[in-house]
């Protein structure tokens, strides 16, 4: 992880220029993925301090707990799968449609049925028999309750956004 923050800094501060320089006007939707885009990214760090602080994955590094090591290393990358998977799969409906997903826009049933079944399925795998063979582990109680609230959050952050670039770039 050290080695990373290098990394994101220089992709915080030099990648947005080359983009910026780069992207026409009318580009509306390069334009739309430089505001939602980075919504998904608080998330995904939120959910690593949620694993590694909350669930104390962070122990993996802590010669006191080497036996947990492999259950807390699993346990960090199981959860940040299931978020990512379940974020960017109800991204779908946020992004589909200028109005307010499932109130002033019904999706299609294979959509929601699609969507359904690939939720469900990446919450079933941590419980599954293929969780060994894919290195997950079942995830706590608590965590349920935290991806729900970021799910939330993450669509109507999401949502207020959509609507603000729509509204301020006037998009059809």
């Amino acid at each position: 992880m050290k080695s990373d923050k290098p990394a994101l800094i220089l992709l915080c501060i030099f990648i947005p220029l080359f983009i910026l320089s780069a992207i026409k006007p009318h580009d509306y939707f390069t334009w739309f993925m430089l505001f939602i885009g980075p919504i998904s990214s608080i998330f995904d760090y939120a959910t690593f301090f949620l694993m590694l602080f909350f669930f104390r994955c962070i122990n993996f590094s802590n010669p006191s707990f080497a036996g947990m090591k492999g259950y807390y290393e699993q346990l960090f990358h199981t959860g940040w799968f299931v978020e990512s998977l379940l974020t960017q799969t109800i991204i779908i409906y946020i992004i589909r449609t200028k109005r307010i997903p499932f109130f002033q826009s019904t999706p299609s049933a294979p959509m929601v049925l699609t969507t359904a079944a690939v939720m469900l399925t990446g919450i079933w795998l941590p419980y599954s028999p293929f969780a060994g063979k894919l290195g997950f582990v079942p995830l706590p109680g608590a965590y349920w309750g935290w991806i729900a609230l970021f799910i939330l959050l993450y669509a109507c952050i999401t949502h207020k956004v959509k609507t603000w670039f729509f509204n301020k770039y006037g998009v059809n």
